[in-house]
């Protein structure tokens, strides 16, 4: 009898299955669509850094056309490289927003730093300060002087890239970086200034000469030692601000949209002006951070004076 009862059993459920395979497919539950929008929202990041190497590109392509007569290409390429800056803080914050990091991802964003904040500048930072110089008396002495100061510009424009290069690398490789200067380490600051600051601090000081060559070899010096500090300040460990902490997402963001509209604005009408403060405030920001540790650093205390045991007779 309860054989029976369990052969009824398997029956009514194997017959309620059938009948439910059986229904027309308006009938049917509707089956979960396939999650199309997530995959391509990891595309969405790869596009921001394919754009910020196509600007890289065209801001290599602006320096070669550069002449002495025709330097606007200079320029051009210092505000191709102000929106590819703009372009890779975009992307890494689009990916952290929707979930979409990828190594892939990582990878492809710094062969494009490489290329656009790392040959680009040094090939703007070279050809405006030092080739493009025009001689002032065509004497021997002037003519050699001149030689030797682009060979010098272009040792600078190179360390430049090595320094880049390698600040690209060490950040690659460095899972938790933290400063060797105190404060709060971790995401809201760099170990080092990131390329794509050098590269727009090269970028803001062209734009604001509106792409004219240097004329001066005094001036040129001067524009020797500029480059080579931010070569220094990328591969250096003082800490910079990363503004990661930054959330766009709060409840009460009046605030943050206030300002930024106004910094748009500021850019927008003023774009020489405020370029060249703001990448120069940057820079010397992480500088002063450095030397305010250096005054407040406390001295190691001495070693308590060394007592000989005495000798017990």
């Amino acid at each position: 009898m309860d054989q029976a009862k369990a052969d009824q059993g398997n029956l009514d459920r194997a017959n309620l299955v059938q009948a439910k395979t059986d229904l027309p497919a308006m009938h049917q539950p509707p089956r979960k669509p396939r999650r199309r929008l997530s995959k391509a929202m990891y595309i969405l990041p790869s596009l921001f850094t394919t754009a910020n190497m196509a600007l890289g590109f065209y801001a290599m392509l602006e320096v070669l056309h550069a002449t002495l007569a025709d330097y606007g290409h200079l320029d051009n390429a210092a505000k191709a490289i102000g929106f590819a800056v703009l372009f890779d803080g975009l992307d890494g914050r689009i990916a952290r927003m929707t979930g979409t990091s990828s190594d892939f991802g990582k990878e492809l964003d710094s062969l494009a730093d490489a290329i656009t904040f790392g040959v680009a500048p040094a090939m703007l930072a070279w050809k405006w300060g030092f080739f493009l110089m025009p001689p002032v008396l065509l004497t021997d002495w002037h003519n050699t002087w001149h030689v030797k100061l682009t060979q010098l510009g272009a040792i600078a424009s190179f360390l430049f890239l090595v320094a880049g290069a390698s600040r690209l690398a060490r950040f690659n490789i460095t899972s938790n970086p933290e400063p060797s200067n105190p404060g709060r380490p971790g995401k809201k600051y760099f170990v080092g200034m990131p390329i794509p600051a050098g590269a727009g601090v090269i970028a803001a000081v062209v734009h604001f000469a509106a792409g004219d060559p240097l004329e001066s070899w005094y001036t040129a010096l001067t524009w020797f030692a500029m480059v080579m500090t931010v070569g220094y300040l990328m591969v250096s460990t003082w800490r910079f601000y990363s503004f990661k902490d930054i959330d766009f997402r709060s409840r009460h963001p009046f605030r943050l949209i206030l300002f930024l509209g106004i910094l748009i604005a500021s850019i927008w009408f003023f774009s020489r002006q405020m370029l060249f403060f703001i990448a120069l405030l940057y820079m010397v920001s992480g500088v002063f951070w450095r030397l305010q540790w250096m005054f407040r650093r406390r001295p190691d205390p001495p070693p308590p004076p060394y007592k000989e045991a005495s000798q017990t007779s």
